[in-house]
């Protein structure tokens, strides 16, 4: 690697956000239309920021990879209910994982670190591993933040309920104090106290 050439760390963020980039879904943001998932992973990077004091790069590359093309497979394309969004949610993180792995290596890294963060996108080890975690608690941070107004509205009381509590139970306490702070209609906030059992 030259002097001038880029980290093979900062060659896979660009890599990945050219392929955010891509998405032809549309996002306004102080009134500016952005690819939605390229909006996405700039959350998901904002989140780790506050969740972690020091995160390695490995971490910040599975964070910014771990919605990696997913407007190219549907949830659509999947049966109906629980089977169906538990099959989608597992293909999605096995091509996100394959594809930001292709990218490091392309950038210059082993197959190791690849292999990583590959591994934390794919949220193998939850619970036990810290860098699978913060994965996990910048995606339940982003759905609260974002989209959780929204998606309450769609969804039948007692399931949403439920999709609270789940969510919540795959979350760090970090991440529990970062969402409790979170400005929520009155409504999402009396639902997220309904399911925490306030």
């Amino acid at each position: 690697m030259s002097a001038d050439s880029p980290s093979p760390f900062a060659a896979t963020l660009v890599a990945l956000d050219a392929l955010h980039a891509e998405d032809p879904r549309r996002v306004t943001v102080a009134g500016e239309a952005v690819p939605q998932e390229l909006w996405h992973a700039e959350r998901m990077s904002a989140w780790l920021e506050q969740l972690v004091e020091a995160p390695d790069e490995l971490v910040r590359l599975a964070v910014r990879g771990q919605h990696l093309q997913r407007w190219q497979v549907p949830r659509t394309d999947y049966p109906e209910g629980r089977v169906g969004y538990l099959t989608w949610r597992r293909d999605q993180g096995q091509r996100a994982g394959e594809t930001t792995a292709a990218l490091m290596r392309e950038a210059g890294y082993g197959d190791a670190p690849a292999e990583r963060v590959a591994t934390m996108i794919r949220k193998q080890g939850l619970g036990r591993d810290e860098g699978v975690q913060a994965v996990e608690d910048c995606a339940c941070l982003v759905f609260l933040e974002n989209y959780f107004g929204d998606f309450s509205r769609q969804v039948d009381h007692d399931h949403l309920i439920r999709i609270v509590q789940k969510t919540w139970r795959k979350m760090s306490p970090r991440a529990h104090a970062l969402a409790l702070e979170l400005p929520m209609t009155a409504e999402a906030r009396a639902l997220v106290e309904e399911a925490l059992g306030g």
